[in-house]
């Protein structure tokens, strides 16, 4: 065997070690996140919804990769929120994902003197009047809706959390990132959810 054929599959075994870590790290599951855990140890008192579905429904094709893929209207009640609240944080996850939790949506340093998000949000880093989007699992900042595997249908959780700070995150924060800066810091939260399968 000759020094020509020793590198070619030299270059062959490279290439197989690391498509074999990139699918690895596409695929496993991602370590708990107390946030997003059923077991939150705050209170579920906001009240949480969106204008275009109910709880539990289908969710619109316009909000899914099949359709426009624009961002879901929601929609809280300020009442319901705990009197020191300085900022919101809404995640949106779909939980159904082969990976365990994959992050559609994130948007941090939401003011308190709005109740809703309207649909259509723009894909920036900083939207102004309604917060900072951070980065979502497709590795994009803003949304991206729902886009199951065919055949299967997948539920989709926003959650809404009320804080005592405002944070101190650039835009682009993933959700480890964001889980580090508000864990300490949610006073409550409030949960919707809808279904879209293919």
């Amino acid at each position: 065997m000759n020094l020509r054929q020793l590198l070619a599959i030299a270059l062959i075994v490279i290439i197989v070690i690391i498509v074999g870590y990139m699918a690895y790290t596409l695929t496993k599951p991602r370590e708990h996140i107390s946030i997003l855990s059923e077991q939150l140890s705050k209170p579920m008192t906001i009240t949480v919804y969106s204008p275009a579905f109910s709880y539990g429904s289908r969710i619109l094709v316009k909000y899914t990769c099949n359709g426009q893929d624009i961002s879901i209207p929601i929609e809280w009640d300020n009442k319901t929120l705990p009197e020191n609240t300085k900022s919101l944080v809404l995640v949106m996850y779909d939980p159904d994902a082969p990976r365990g939790i994959f992050i559609h949506w994130i948007i941090y340093n939401i003011p308190l003197n709005i109740t809703s998000i309207p649909e259509g949000l723009p894909k920036t880093p900083i939207v102004k009047g309604i917060g900072i989007q951070g980065r979502n699992d497709f590795g994009e900042i803003g949304y991206r809706g729902p886009c199951p595997p065919s055949g299967s249908m997948h539920r989709y959780y926003v959650r809404l959390f009320a804080l005592d700070t405002v944070l101190d995150l650039k835009p682009g924060a993933t959700l480890e990132e964001l889980e580090k800066a508000i864990i300490n810091h949610i006073l409550a939260y409030g949960e919707f959810m809808g279904t879209y399968g293919r």
